[in-house]
């Protein structure tokens, strides 16, 4: 059974007492959270590449299992901040500590240096919690060496109980979801049983943008850019005109959006249409903006747009 399957997502009838709870996964970038909590949630709350450092702060991601209600923290991946967007999304990682009942540490195995990995299971021996292990992407390393990667890492952290899943393939991921299941408190839903993510549907647009600028864009130019909503107006016809903005650092940058006679921003316009669609259930007209603003990175503004607090660099 998939955790996405609608029987799932299902209140149980009758009286039984509910449950309720939050559970945070932290990792290294690129881990595989964001995979994982849509995989949970049964579709798209998190936006997923390639790239490490996509997440860039906290989204909820929500799920109904029987009388049980499973509210998911992702979290931004955890290193060695330099830049002070880098300082402000590692501290929304940690920050999420603070809000979990459950905590999951979750390991790409087929990552070769595990210094990172490491080094955040050093800093989690300081914290009150007992994580649980999630071992992803097990089909990228042979058994032998999955079994030695899970005994290594338990005897540097007391882990609660080891899972090894494949995110992207489901596998492994409905022993997980029971596992959740049974450990949450009993209490109220705090949140309506139709609602997915605490994330808006304008703020959900923006961020499909930057997935799609990740995925065409290069080496750092990624890291240097920002995508704000600027306005969403609802049509007659039940469609939405959204504008957005993509701010970068220099002028070389946004030349290097634009694409030559515009064709890069073009593409990733007509991608984020398609997945925007996709993901809200109705047409989106899409106009994408392209502005230089010289040290973005260091705006205290530009941080509260993005949902980050600067005080945290």
């Amino acid at each position: 059974m998939n955790p996405s399957d609608e029987s799932l997502q299902q209140p149980m009838l009758g009286s039984e007492a509910k449950h309720c709870g939050f559970i945070a996964f932290i990792g290294a970038p690129n881990a595989g959270k964001s995979t994982l909590i849509n995989r949970l949630v049964g579709q798209k709350v998190s936006i997923v590449t390639h790239k490490p450092q996509t997440t860039r702060r906290r989204v909820l991601g929500l799920a109904i299992v029987g009388s049980s209600q499973l509210v998911f923290i992702d979290t931004p991946g955890i290193f060695k901040p330099k830049r002070a967007l880098d300082k402000a999304m590692v501290a929304q990682a940690w920050g999420a500590l603070e809000q979990g009942e459950l905590l999951g540490v979750v390991v790409d195995v087929g990552r070769r240096d595990l210094g990172q990995v490491y080094d955040l299971l050093d800093t989690l021996k300081e914290t009150k919690f007992k994580p649980f292990l999630v071992l992803n992407k097990i089909d990228s390393i042979p058994s032998a060496k999955l079994l030695v990667l899970s005994a290594d890492l338990n005897a540097r952290c007391p882990f609660e109980t080891t899972f090894m899943i494949s995110a992207l393939k489901g596998s492994g991921v409905d022993d997980l979801m029971s596992y959740l299941v049974s450990q949450l408190p009993e209490g109220p839903w705090l949140y309506p049983e139709d609602q997915v993510s605490d994330v808006s549907d304008r703020d959900l647009a923006a961020e499909i943008v930057r997935e799609k600028l990740f995925l065409r864009l290069h080496q750092e130019l990624p890291y240097h850019l920002s995508v704000v909503p600027e306005s969403w107006r609802e049509q007659a016809d039940g469609s939405v005109r959204f504008e957005a903005i993509i701010y970068v650092e220099r002028d070389s940058h946004r030349m290097i959006v634009l694409g030559e006679k515009g064709a890069q921003i073009k593409a990733v316009g007509q991608a984020a249409r398609l997945e925007m669609a996709a993901a809200l259930g109705r047409t989106v007209h899409l106009f994408l903006h392209v502005k230089v603003q010289p040290k973005w990175t260091q705006n205290a503004l530009m941080f509260k747009k993005m949902g980050l607090d600067f005080s945290d660099t």
